[in-house]
């Protein structure tokens, strides 16, 4: 996939904010400090796009960017820093818990996890916490730069066996760098094949919000169910 414009959208408070539904949206989350505005930066192929802190939990905003004018980028705060959080939560924002729960166009999940880390408490509870609920997600393990290649494979290890009991089918999993872009191409890849994959459910037609064709339309919309593709894990 070739990024040709990546445009800034909205900053949203929660859900009732967010823009309308007519556009696919592909959601990044993680710890806080997992590297994930540089990775969004990295991905879009725009520096600046995503604002890059030095300052863990910066993100409190449901950061939304349209690329290519056909699907929607989501930079979601990050959840190590939410306080107050409910049990079923799992330590993180409740407009995060929301969106992922009840955004009928959200077509999958980039769980980040900090590859030069043993599995972390947090990331464990989220990822149990997006199978529970139905979410679509895949893993990224991010800065695999920062650490040697035998101490990424061991931490990914770790986690699948942490995470495996609850699966019949473990996520798929992916490796990336901002700083050396390794893994772009893979998931832009992904990316590309979820909107391959709704474009062709749709007919290569667009669809209006009542659910009806549109013919006049130029980029694909999503109904109002998220689509019953199948899930990663």
């Amino acid at each position: 996939m070739h990024i040709s414009s990546a445009i800034f959208d909205c900053s949203a408070p929660d859900l009732d904010s967010c823009p309308d539904e007519s556009l696919p949206e592909f959601a990044f989350i993680g710890r806080s400090n997992v590297g994930k505005s540089s990775l969004l930066n990295t991905l879009a192929g725009k520096d600046g796009l995503a604002r890059v802190s030095t300052t863990p939990g910066f993100t409190k905003l449901i950061n939304i960017f349209t690329m290519n004018k056909t699907w929607r980028l989501v930079d979601l705060p990050g959840y190590g820093f939410a306080e107050g959080a409910k049990k079923d939560s799992a330590r993180f924002n409740h407009a995060v818990s929301h969106y992922l729960k009840e955004r009928t166009n959200l077509c999958l999940v980039f769980a980040l996890i900090d590859s030069g880390l043993e599995p972390q408490e947090m990331d464990v509870e989220f990822v149990e916490w997006l199978a529970r609920n139905a979410v679509p997600f895949v893993l990224v393990f991010t800065k695999i730069d920062k650490v040697t290649s035998a101490t990424v494979q061991a931490n990914i290890a770790a986690f699948t066996a942490r995470i495996a009991a609850g699966f019949e089918k473990l996520p798929a999993i992916f490796t990336c760098s901002a700083t050396t872009e390794h893994g772009r191409q893979e998931l832009l890849g992904v990316i590309d094949e979820q909107m391959t994959a709704i474009q062709a459910g749709l007919g290569q037609t667009t669809v209006s919000p009542d659910g009806l064709p549109d013919p006049a339309g130029e980029v694909p919309k999503t109904s109002k169910r998220r689509p019953d593709r199948s899930r990663p894990w």
